[in-house]
C-alpha cells in the first residue's frame, strides 16, 4: 500500500466514523448541532476529495471547539484516536513530500500499536484482570450489557477467566504481528472482532469504526520498516 492510498482510505473510513458519531447530537443542544452538523460537511467534503487539505484543516479546528465545549474528549479512549488521527492526517498533509510527511502518518500508526500493548500491560499487571475477576465485574454490574442474559456470563468464572486471559495476551503479544503483512492483516482482523464483539456485547461502536479507520496507516507503517 503506498502512503498516497494509505492516507487516503485513513480520511475516508476517519470521515465516516466521524459522521456516525456526529449523528447522535443531532437532537441535542442547538450549539451541539451546529457544530457536528459543520463537521459533517467538513467529512462529505474529504470524502469527495474537494478542496483538500482545508476540509481537514477545518475539522482539526472545530475540534479545538469542541474539546472546549466538552471540556476535553468527552467520550474517552475512542475520542482521543479519532482527535490523534485527525491532526496526524492534517500535518502530514500540509508537509512536503518526504521524510516529514511519513514520519507524520507513521506516527499514528505507531500509536495504534501502543494503543494495544499499553492497554494490555495495563491488565496484566492488574490481579483482578489475572484472575478474570475484572471483566466478571464488567458483565456482572456494568451498565453496558444490553440484556440480563449476557449478565449471567458472570456466573462463569472459568469462561471469564479464558477471556481476560485472550484479550491480555492478544494485546500484549500484536506487535509480534508486525514481522509481515499476512500475519498483521490476521491481527487486524482479531483486533477488529474483538472490537465488533464489544459493539454488539456493550454498545461500545465508536471503538470499532475510530480504530478500523487507523488501520491503513499500521499497514502502510509495516511495509514501510519491513
Amino acid at each position: 500500500m503506498t502512503l498516497e492510498a494509505a492516507i487516503r482510505l485513513t480520511e475516508v473510513l476517519l470521515a465516516l466514523a466521524f459522521i456516525q458519531q456526529g449523528a447522535e447530537h443531532l437532537r441535542r443542544f442547538r450549539d451541539e448541532r451546529a457544530l457536528f452538523l459543520a463537521r459533517t460537511a467538513l467529512c462529505l467534503l474529504l470524502i469527495l476529495g474537494a478542496g483538500s487539505p482545508w476540509p481537514l484543516v477545518g475539522m482539526a479546528l472545530l475540534s479545538l471547539v469542541t474539546l472546549r465545549r466538552f471540556q476535553g474528549p468527552y467520550n474517552g479512549g475512542s475520542d482521543r484516536m479519532g482527535l490523534l488521527a485527525l491532526w496526524c492526517l492534517t500535518i502530514s498533509h500540509c508537509l512536503p513530500a518526504g521524510k516529514g510527511r511519513e514520519i507524520a502518518f507513521g506516527y499514528l500508526g505507531m500509536q495504534l500499536m501502543l494503543s494495544y500493548v499499553i492497554s494490555g500491560w495495563v491488565k496484566i499487571r492488574n490481579p483482578d484482570w489475572r484472575s478474570g475477576r475484572a471483566l466478571r465485574q464488567v458483565f456482572a454490574f456494568s451498565a453496558y450489557p444490553v440484556s440480563e442474559r449476557l449478565r449471567s456470563w458472570a456466573e462463569r468464572p472459568a469462561v471469564m477467566l479464558a477471556m481476560s486471559w485472550a484479550v491480555m495476551l492478544f494485546e500484549i503479544a500484536f506487535p509480534l504481528t508486525l514481522v509481515s503483512q499476512p500475519s498483521l492483516v490476521v491481527g487486524l482482523t482479531v483486533a477488529a472482532a474483538f472490537h465488533l464483539a464489544n459493539a454488539f456485547l456493550f454498545g461500545l461502536n465508536r471503538f470499532f469504526w475510530t480504530w478500523l479507520a487507523v488501520y491503513p496507516a499500521i499497514l502502510w507503517l509495516q511495509g514501510r520498516l519491513f
